[in-house]
């Protein structure tokens, strides 16, 4: 059920009677209905914060700008912390807690004090997008995706338009000899483009998309951009998104089954013959061959990614408290490039074990989310799987300041928080009848 945006005192203050001589019966606010305007205010500035997201050229972006006024507009209009979402909040307080107490010892250190400061702020955007999402589920969900999906078109139309050096200006769009788009990390940019694809294909799956053709040439972009990454974790998280939402809009859909095998077919044909086209292209075939091994040299000896691994390990059964913040860098050269093993380096037995708590906890709502049949199973068909996708791939990689993960981490509790209330809504109804 959709709530009121803000609570009615405060639009008693926006709109009061002339009478009290409110700002929206006087002067330059004559005859302006003040609320709605700030509301159309929000909305914009919530789909810029969104489509921002893809910015990521340096430590702060556009996303970070307009976070702010955001948040605070929103919070102005009215944000409310539901019960559904309090477990999400409790674990992220409590996780930043964890991080705190392990940064104690090395609070003259700029880096891991910075890193901390930027994970509370991550964290903040997280338990916004929850409560921001969890009233009106149905018509912000909606813009927000539309927002990302055209964030992801513009990103992976540049990483296109960069690899194949159309613009003639080398490493802008990309970087390593790999497509990158407005991002510093190939591999970033490939995963975060997976959630529009999902979006786009959601749509097409279901026929709720209004232009099928616009749809479909925009996830071919996507997926060129995914693939032209060439990074392995978002090749195989991407499958695996795919997979689990396909599988659930099959289950869920009895009706479009037979749509569902014919347009997932056709949407594998055509991504196969784009990538066949683009193989064509000779450091496009090479590249793909060097990225196409299980391993890369960097993952290799006792002083690559997984000899790293294996001797932190053996040094955190030791140390309650972990490294500290940042300090895995600083003993072995390199980043985990684990998250799992990351939360345990930065925040010590309690912040790991915490990390692992969110992530089995999430998991658990996700897929009831996409099981159960609620107003909000759609939404999270497409959020719950992308959002797997890069739990998986947090074995591999670092994505505890991924921006974009926080918001779909927030999105999903925020479902789970709108089918709580619906759910709750309908058996009151049942009881009165």
């Amino acid at each position: 059920m959709a709530s009121t945006l803000a609570p009615p005192a405060a639009g008693a203050i926006l709109a009061g009677p002339p009478s009290t001589g409110a700002l929206s019966t006087r002067g330059a606010w004559a005859g302006v209905p003040v609320l709605a305007a700030l509301r159309g205010l929000a909305g914009v500035l919530l789909a810029a914060f969104i489509f921002f997201a893809c910015f990521a050229f340096s430590e702060t972006s556009p996303y970070d700008v307009v976070a702010v006024p955001t948040m605070l507009l929103w919070a102005c209009l009215g944000l409310r912390l539901h019960r559904g979402v309090l477990p999400l909040a409790s674990l992220l307080l409590l996780y930043l807690v964890a991080i705190a107490a392990a940064l104690i010892p090395y609070l003259n250190e700029p880096v891991p004090l910075t890193w901390t400061i930027q994970l509370a702020y991550l964290v903040a955007t997280c338990l916004f997008f929850a409560m921001l999402f969890a009233d009106e589920t149905t018509a912000r969900m909606e813009l927000a995706l539309k927002a990302y999906t055209a964030s992801c078109v513009f990103s992976a139309s540049l990483g296109i338009v960069g690899y194949l050096d159309l613009l003639g200006i080398e490493d802008l769009f990309y970087k390593y000899g790999r497509a990158s788009g407005t991002f510093q990390d190939p591999n970033v940019f490939g995963s975060f483009l997976t959630l529009g694809a999902l979006y786009l294909m959601h749509g097409l799956l279901t026929g709720s998309v209004r232009r099928p053709v616009v749809a479909l040439a925009a996830l071919l972009v996507v997926l060129a951009g995914i693939f032209l990454s060439f990074s392995r974790g978002s090749w195989g998280g991407s499958a695996v998104a795919v997979g689990v939402m396909v599988a659930s809009v099959y289950a869920g859909a009895p009706r479009l089954r037979r749509r569902i095998v014919g347009l997932t077919l056709l949407t594998a044909l055509l991504g196969i013959a784009a990538i066949l086209a683009l193989l064509s292209v000779d450091h496009v075939a090479q590249m793909f061959e060097t990225r196409a091994a299980m391993t890369q040299s960097y993952d290799e000896g006792e002083t690559g990614r997984f000899g790293n691994q294996l001797r932190g390990l053996n040094m955190l059964v030791g140390m309650p408290m972990g490294m500290g913040p940042m300090h895995w860098r600083l003993t072995f050269g390199l980043e985990p490039h684990n998250s799992y093993i990351g939360s345990f380096a930065n925040g010590g037995w309690l912040g790991g074990t915490v990390f692992i708590g969110l992530v089995l906890a999430t998991g658990f709502v996700g897929f009831r989310l996409m099981r159960l049949d609620s107003p909000h199973r759609a939404h999270a068909q497409i959020v719950w799987p992308a959002l797997l996708m890069f739990f998986v791939q947090a074995v591999q990689i670092d994505i505890e300041k991924w921006r974009h993960v926080y918001m779909m981490l927030g999105m999903v509790w925020a479902l789970e928080a709108a089918r709580l209330r619906w759910h709750a809504d309908r058996v009151s109804r049942a009881r009165v009848c």
